[in-house]
């Protein structure tokens, strides 16, 4: 197939809650349109997640000292895809990127709740789910994925 493979995990804890691994619905032109299209894919599983987690916190009555945030961390090893995510403004090279992956940009920052960090490639838990690994790679991102 020519269209590229989504993968995300989200953890709770350090523990697998939700993961996902599916094919895009369209062709991406470059590497940093396919993780772009993933990482807002993630995005789009965070939210509601969060929406879960406030409500848990408020059924269990959990006081906080002040109204907070759930702080959620989004972990991207693709640098073209993590400039284009925290940039306010689009380039030339990238405003063919459609309007859907880009809903997301006004719920990142450290006081809207999401934010996104680097991670290095070798540590990206989320590549189990979109590639074919060699046995030593796969079992290193097992073993980082199940908190070993």
């Amino acid at each position: 197939s020519v269209k590229s493979r989504t993968g995300y995990v989200l953890t709770l804890a350090g523990c697998p809650l939700i993961w996902g691994s599916k094919l895009q619905t369209e062709i991406a032109l470059s590497t940093l349109e396919s993780e772009d299209s993933a990482l807002s894919t993630a995005i789009r599983e965070l939210i509601p997640l969060r929406r879960v987690l406030q409500e848990v916190g408020q059924a269990l009555d959990l006081e906080f000292s002040k109204p907070s945030i759930i702080q959620l961390t989004c972990f991207e090893d693709n640098n073209g895809a993590l400039g284009l995510a925290l940039s306010p403004r689009m380039t030339p090279r990238t405003k063919h990127i459609g309007v859907k992956y880009h809903f997301f940009k006004s719920m990142i920052g450290e006081k809207k709740g999401i934010v996104i960090r680097r991670v290095d490639s070798a540590e990206q838990k989320a590549d189990i789910f979109t590639k074919g690994l060699s046995q030593e790679t796969f079992e290193t991102i097992r073993k980082l994925l199940m908190g070993w």
